[in-house]
């Protein structure tokens, strides 16, 4: 019965400096807090995603239209797989982490190696060869590493070596990497992804690399463009 008691002139006294706040004028007010539902935390603001106004495309020739629309079908065709193969990378490297055993640790990845071929190996011997270089370069963009590291980390620097030489034959580069700052069509394949995310054509995924899109497009808007 005491505490409840004492609880009593403590609720009028908090309530009282509350009402204080309240009736202060809001140039008096340095901060305001916002209370989010389902947070116990009171916070100054809320971090919100980029959000991006896409200008109409244009194109000067209709040769540089069909060519960013060949780039979009195929980049939106290959897109999922590159994702896939960074959340795949993700969890495997999660479980690895629990893993102490180096014997266990081998043998773990070597299973899930042989799992991602099974997975990818049938539905990446559809893509043309274009599409698939798009494909290695969007595995850079996911994971910031190139094809060939990744094999190499996954199998061995023989394997990779073989990979690269293979794909050569389809004059396909798993070492490629992407750089939309410094090359235009990897610049077009980044303007067809952030599209495809704001329209909700493709599952977002939060590229390894740096760089920010609008200073890209500013940057290549005030270039001349490449032939």
């Amino acid at each position: 019965m005491i505490k409840k008691i004492a609880l009593i002139p403590l609720f009028f006294f908090c309530h009282g400096i509350w009402s204080q706040v309240e009736e202060q004028p809001l140039d008096s007010v340095q901060e305001r807090y916002i209370m989010v539902e389902g947070d116990s935390i009171f916070q100054t603001s809320i971090p919100l995603d980029d959000v991006y106004v896409f200008s109409k495309l244009k194109f000067d020739t209709y040769k540089e239209k069909l060519r960013y629309y060949i780039l979009r079908r195929k980049t939106i065709k290959v897109y999922p797989y590159a994702k896939l193969a960074a959340d795949r990378l993700v969890e495997l490297n999660d479980s690895l982490k629990l893993i102490k055993k180096k014997r266990k640790r081998k043998k773990y990845t070597k299973k899930v190696q042989k799992y991602i071929e099974e997975e990818f190996s049938e539905e990446l011997k559809k893509l043309t060869r274009t599409e698939g270089q798009i494909l290695v370069k969007l595995i850079y963009r996911q994971t910031g590493k190139t094809a060939f590291d990744l094999v190499k980390e996954l199998r061995s620097g023989w394997r990779a070596f073989w990979y690269n030489t293979t794909a050569k034959m389809f004059k396909i580069s798993i070492k490629e990497e992407f750089h939309p700052d410094a090359v235009h069509e990897d610049y077009l394949i980044e303007d067809i992804l952030q599209r495809a995310f704001a329209e909700g054509r493709l599952e977002k995924q939060n590229t390894a690399l740096d760089y920010d899109y609008a200073s890209l497009t500013n940057k290549w808007n005030t270039k001349t463009k490449p032939k």
